[in-house]
């Protein structure tokens, strides 16, 4: 079962009244270019064939803009259309049912307007819930308004997303906030409007506003160099914490003049402005979750170590980072000792690639086995799990978490790409960014594996040497084809 949240965020419904004599296609065209997130095609009237023409022309112009159609009612006419799914009334068919008929991947959508309702939807396999109507409403005429009282409790009884539906407009939402709703369906609120663009961007803002009220948001802190290329350090951090959903800061330990083919230049923060910056962090914005990538020198992991005991943070990910892509070296040969002593018995996961393993453990990494060997040699050490990256040299890109005695895979396909400048940083990141948001390891593991390789395979092709991945690769995809504009 997904996370449809994104996408219900504004739900907008076609109704064929509102057509004013120009073609549907054309209103919903102007309803995504003000931002909905997902369409609906509500046609009672239509017959079969019409109506199945109708979702076949929808569905590749929403997707064109990166938006799931989904069809009023009707498996069959979604199945014969390419739509992503259906929206089930309670007299239609069992989610479960239409489930088998449309495939796993599919979105299952059912009306609830009880508690009892939305709880067999759940528990039938729906993916989201449409509820109301929450405000008086023409397009139908018979329907009770639903108390906010009870939306809220739908929205406490399940763990799927919610839908407000029924008369909603950009005037009236704001009165659904703290229902716990998140996202609203619109007809008139949209399509009934003169300008549709302009109302579905208004709507939107305004539906935002209703489901982030007070929404706090997990936060992660990276501690390390930054890299004026953008390609990998701090900036690669903060794309990968952004894009995978916290809210990403930073402590600068050094300043780095480099880019794709090398660096040239290091400059140390210096001890005391390094502590400031981590206490500044601390002291405002707690973080879930805390990445440390380049430390050159001993005294600031030191500090580093020493803040991070004083406040006793959690979910502590550090990437022993050593030597850049370019074969720079990033770390001072006094500090290593430092780094196993000060930082490695702090973190819950240390990341490094074969080089880097093979500088912890002292052991020659030739093959998956001895991954195996020099994994748990240092997580036994430091009392801390080890995901030992096999991309340097081993296999494709099957990495080994060792963790609490146990030794996990995780398998991987090598994308051609001679572009891996921060794969390191941009990994670790986004495990750290997963940890924050509350999932275990092996799952952070695995969600950052796959946000990389899907980083690396969008073939980004910058600079003279081992250029940068794209890291808002998914940006389309989340939010439609705005954002490449």
């Amino acid at each position: 079962m997904r996370d449809l949240r994104e996408h219900i965020l504004l739900y907008a419904v076609t109704d064929q009244r509102w057509l004013r004599g120009e073609p549907l296609t054309e209103h919903v065209r102007r309803a995504l270019e003000g931002g909905v997130t997902m369409v609906q095609l509500r046609e009672k009237g239509l017959d079969r064939e019409t109506y199945t023409a109708q979702a076949r022309e929808l569905a590749l112009l929403c997707h064109s803009y990166g938006v799931p159609l989904i069809v009023n009612d009707s498996v069959e006419v979604a199945l014969a259309s390419g739509a992503d799914g259906v929206h089930l009334g309670q007299g239609d068919m069992d989610p479960a049912e239409a489930r088998k008929l449309l495939g796993p991947w599919a979105i299952i959508g059912v009306t609830a307007r009880t508690v009892e309702q939305a709880r067999a939807a759940e528990a039938a396999g729906a993916d989201y819930l449409g509820s109301g109507a929450v405000f008086p409403t023409g397009s139908k005429g018979d329907a009770v308004p639903m108390t906010h009282e009870t939306l809220a409790a739908i929205c406490a009884a399940v763990s799927i997303p919610v839908a407000a539906i029924g008369g909603v407009n950009a005037d009236n939402v704001g009165e659904l906030a703290g229902t716990g709703i998140s996202g609203a369906a619109a007809i008139g609120g949209i399509f009934g409007q003169p300008d549709i663009e302009r109302a579905a961007k208004t709507l939107k803002l305004r539906v935002m506003e209703v489901v982030n009220a007070g929404k706090k948001k997990p936060a992660a802190l990276t501690i390390a160099g930054s890299d004026s290329s953008g390609g990998a350090g701090i900036q690669a951090d903060l794309k990968a914490m952004t894009l995978n959903g916290v809210f990403a800061m930073s402590a600068v330990t050094a300043l780095t003049a480099q880019n794709t083919t090398g660096v040239t230049g290091i400059l140390e923060s210096t001890p005391e402005f390094l502590q400031q910056q981590i206490d500044a962090v601390f002291d405002d914005i707690r973080p879930d979750a805390v990445k440390i990538g380049m430390v050159f020198s001993a005294a600031l992991i030191r500090v580093i170590g020493d803040r991070l005991r004083h406040y006793g943070a959690k979910n502590i990910v550090v990437d022993p980072v050593m030597i850049a892509t370019s074969g720079a070296k990033l770390i001072s040969d006094g500090a290593v000792d430092t780094l196993k002593g000060e930082l490695l018995p702090l973190a819950a996961l240390i990341t490094p690639n074969i080089p880097e393993a093979e500088a912890l453990s002292g052991l020659s990494i030739r093959s998956p086995e001895d991954m195996e060997r020099a994994a748990k040699q240092i997580g036994d050490e430091y009392g801390c799990a080890v995901l030992c990256k096999g991309g340097h040299s081993l296999s494709d890109a099957d990495d080994l978490l060792y963790d609490l005695g146990k030794s996990t895979w995780f398998r991987g396909v090598r994308v051609r790409n001679p572009n891996t400048h921060g794969t390191g940083c941009t990994l670790s990141s986004a495990i750290a960014a997963n940890l924050a948001k509350g999932f275990p390891l092996p799952e952070a593991i695995r969600r950052a594996k796959d946000y990389l390789s899907g980083a690396l395979a969008a073939m980004l092709d910058l600079g003279a040497g081992s250029g940068p991945m794209d890291h808002a690769f998914d940006l389309h995809s989340r939010f439609g084809a705005e954002a490449e504009r």
